[in-house]
This record gives C-alpha cells, sequence and structure tokens, in this order.
C-alpha cells in the first residue's frame, strides 16, 4: 500500500491548493490511502463537517484534527457521523468521535490513530505513550498490521521520543502540529517511517500559515491582534510511505508541491 500524508490545513488557501493539485498528486503518485490534519482548515481554526466532505470529495481517505479538534463549535454534534475522521484518543473521554479509523486499500486494513501531545499543548491530554499502546494492542487484535499514528505535539523532542518509542509497533508515526516540514524523514529499525513535522498546507508567504504583519505585532510589540489565515499562493507539505503486507515501511519520503 501506498499512503500518502498532508500535514496541517490552514484556511482557505490550504483547501484551495488541495483542490488544485491534490486530485492529480494522488493519481501520478499511484496513491492508495491519502490522510490529510485539517485541524486549522475553517478559517485557521478547527473543522467543520462541510470541509471534511469536500475534503473527501477530493480522494482524501482519513481525515486527523489535534488540539483545536472543536474550536468550531457545531462540529461536536457531527463529528460522530464522520467514520472517516478522527479526534486525538487522549484527551478527554467525553469528547465525541473516533479513536482510530480502519480502512481497507488493494485488499490491505490500514489503521489511523491520532494522539495529542502532552507538552505545553491545551487541552491538556493523557499520556500518548499508554494511549498509544493501548490502540496498538487493540488493533493488533483485530489482526490489522499497518498502523498509521498522527501526533499532534508542540515539543520536537516529544515526537522524537514517541517515535522511537514506537518503531516496529506502527507503520509511521508523522508528527504534526508545529507546520514547518522537518528534514528528519527516515525508517527506524527497518519498520517504521518517522518525521518529526510534516509541515503545512496554507500560504507559503505567512507565519505557520497566518498573517505576517499580525504574528509580528504579538511577538515583536507584545500587542493584540487577531490571528487571521494569510492569503496568497499556497504549498502542501507531507509524506509518502510504501508499506508491505506485514506493516514494515519499506520507502518514506517528504513532498512539497505548489499551487
Amino acid at each position: 500500500m501506498r499512503l500518502c500524508f498532508i500535514g496541517d490545513v490552514v484556511g482557505s488557501s490550504g483547501r484551495r491548493a488541495l483542490k488544485a493539485v491534490l486530485p492529480g498528486f494522488l493519481s501520478s503518485n499511484s496513491i492508495d490511502a491519502c490522510i490529510i490534519n485539517a485541524e486549522n482548515s475553517a478559517h485557521g481554526l478547527g473543522c467543520t463537517d462541510k470541509i471534511c466532505a469536500e475534503l473527501k470529495s477530493l480522494g482524501v481517505d482519513v481525515i486527523t484534527l489535534g488540539n483545536h479538534s472543536f474550536s468550531s463549535f457545531e462540529f461536536l454534534s457531527k463529528i460522530s457521523k464522520l467514520d472517516y475522521v478522527v479526534r486525538p484518543s487522549n484527551v478527554s473521554r467525553s469528547w465525541p468521535g473516533n479513536d482510530y479509523a480502519v480502512i481497507t486499500k488493494n485488499g490491505q486494513k490500514l489503521a489511523v490513530i491520532n494522539l495529542l501531545g502532552q507538552v505545553n499543548m491545551q487541552p491538556s491530554a493523557d499520556n500518548p505513550f499508554y494511549a498509544a499502546d493501548e490502540l496498538i494492542a487493540r488493533i493488533n487484535d483485530m489482526g490489522i498490521k499497518s498502523v498509521f499514528v498522527d501526533f499532534h505535539s508542540e515539543t520536537t523532542s516529544e515526537k522524537c521520543a514517541l517515535g522511537y518509542y514506537l518503531a516496529g509497533k506502527v507503520s509511521v508515526v508523522a508528527g504534526t502540529h508545529t507546520h514547518v516540514q522537518t528534514s528528519d524523514c527516515r525508517i527506524i529499525n527497518g519498520v517504521t517511517g518517522f518525521i518529526t513535522d510534516a509541515g503545512m498546507t496554507g500560504t507559503v508567504d505567512s507565519v505557520l500559515g497566518m498573517e505576517i504583519e499580525t504574528s509580528i505585532r504579538r511577538l515583536k510589540d507584545k500587542m493584540p491582534a487577531r490571528y487571521e489565515p494569510a492569503d496568497g499562493p499556497a504549498m502542501i507539505n507531507g509524506v509518502i510511505a510504501d508499506i508491505d503486507t506485514e506493516g514494515k515501511c519499506r520507502e518514506f519520503r517528504r513532498f512539497t508541491e505548489y499551487e
């Protein structure tokens, strides 16, 4: 199975880039399964059921989220009806939605897990290491060997630690949340594809997808300013992984596509 994972989609420019690029990209790269993190897809903060449907129509198989899963309040009542959407499983038992999703491509099953980091994140999360162990055991008991983990975390150290902890247990661990694609894309122990952060899908000339001047005002001048998604030509960042029938990642590479 060849899967494609695309990092945090930020606002309308990120969605616009996906609409323009994604269908052709999936076809030309012979992608079997497409996973996207969409927790910033609704005006830079949260997600909606309409956006999920839009992404699904472009060829997306599974949507993952993060700390802004329910920043769009209406999504609380919608997510349980979307079996292809996965929110972080280690935050609160009160959160509606799925702990994981399972898809089948070319006769091969793939489970997708979404976890939230516990360092400098709000809302606070339960231990992602224990949560991963519990979910992987449940998934393995179902006879599923291929497992993809989206780890939505603030710190590179926590992402790297979970990557090494899960090496040999899952097919891929891809970090999200910090929006800057890292250059450490590799396969650990010959089994698990890992990258600290897959990057973002949004405006190129921006600060993590948001307006530049707003970020400068907040960081340089220490003045309040409302964050707004930046507009302009956008890029798509992510990774492509080839996973064999035993769940081992055989090829793993990062990519950037421009609108």
